[in-house]
């Protein structure tokens, strides 16, 4: 019997000091702690996940304007999901449940299969694993088109970052990326640029008195092929996120203004993609009937 809570079944994954708690609705992230310290902002079992939290964005991440877009000579309507800006955000499996394929002290594997519909016509397999190592907590994501014919197909992923005991405004953050994604006032792209005042934050910045719900592109990458996001708090501590090549591009929010959150942490997304994608075709990734996809990522507190 599945669990009535709106977060679904409770799986909490252990190794050392570590605990993770991941949800079947969504395979969102719950809770992430090491010892008393949250990495990402825990939200209680009995209440729906506030603003995303932790939830895989699939089969596209941030917003699809008027949820309009054409694929292969056919045009697609997507429901409304934020209504005030007339867009289509984050997917269609933020929401839904998934079950578990594997299960360990230390990693779990939970599956959906998406089901086709007028908007999204595409039946995909996704995947999530979520497995604790000694360097933090390490996710993959792989999309199996289960059909014949291409489907359009991006991802992301919304966990939100603790600051430790203090604020956000006593954090410092860097964002390993070389262009920021300029958009209008629907927080819809319109061009990209190099990285300038505000929004470059190659080197750590202050939080105090910024508002960010923006996408970088062009990701600097270390000796191993990842770019990084690191939120310092006022404890020293720093919840390090990487991404892997399969994930090109990175959103950050401050969280100012939205329920449940009220600044009280910083999503930080890989992306493989950013918004619009499947009208642009920018970075979009094309999914051959019986293709895969997989996608890595991962934190930690250092």
């Amino acid at each position: 019997m599945t669990s009535p809570y709106p977060t679904g079944d409770q799986h909490e994954l252990r190794l050392g000091a570590q605990v993770a708690v991941i949800t079947s609705v969504g395979a969102s992230i719950r809770e992430y702690r090491v010892g008393d310290r949250d990495v990402v902002l825990p939200f209680a079992a009995e209440s729906l996940a506030p603003a995303f939290s932790g939830a895989v964005l699939a089969p596209w991440p941030n917003r699809i304007r008027d949820g309009v877009y054409a694929y292969r000579g056919t045009t697609y309507q997507l429901h409304l999901s934020e209504p005030p800006r007339g867009v289509a955000i984050h997917g269609l499996v933020a929401y839904a449940r998934f079950d578990v394929v594997e299960r360990s002290d230390d990693a779990v594997t939970l599956r959906h299969d998406l089901v086709p519909t007028p908007g999204y016509p595409w039946s995909l397999r996704i995947e999530q694993t979520y497995r604790l190592t000694d360097r933090g907590l390490d996710v993959t994501t792989v999309a199996t088109n289960l059909g014949d014919d291409v489907a359009p197909y991006g991802v992301g992923y919304h966990p939100w970052l603790s600051p430790g005991p203090g604020t956000v405004d006593e954090c410092t953050l860097q964002v390993d990326a070389a262009r920021h994604v300029d958009v209008d006032n629907r927080l819809l792209p319109t061009v990209t640029e190099p990285v300038a005042g505000v929004f470059d934050l190659r080197q750590p910045k202050p939080l105090k008195g910024v508002q960010l719900d923006d996408a970088w592109v062009e990701p600097i990458r270390d000796a191993d092929g990842l770019s990084w996001v690191r939120l310092t708090g006022s404890d020293g501590r720093t919840v390090a996120m990487w991404a892997d090549a399969t994930l090109p591009a990175w959103q950050v929010c401050t969280g100012d203004g939205l329920e449940g959150i009220q600044r009280g942490g910083v999503a930080a997304e890989p992306m493989s993609c950013i918004a619009d994608a499947f009208r642009t075709g920018d970075l979009l990734v094309e999914l051959e009937g019986g293709g895969t996809h997989e996608a890595h990522w991962g934190l930690g507190l250092i």
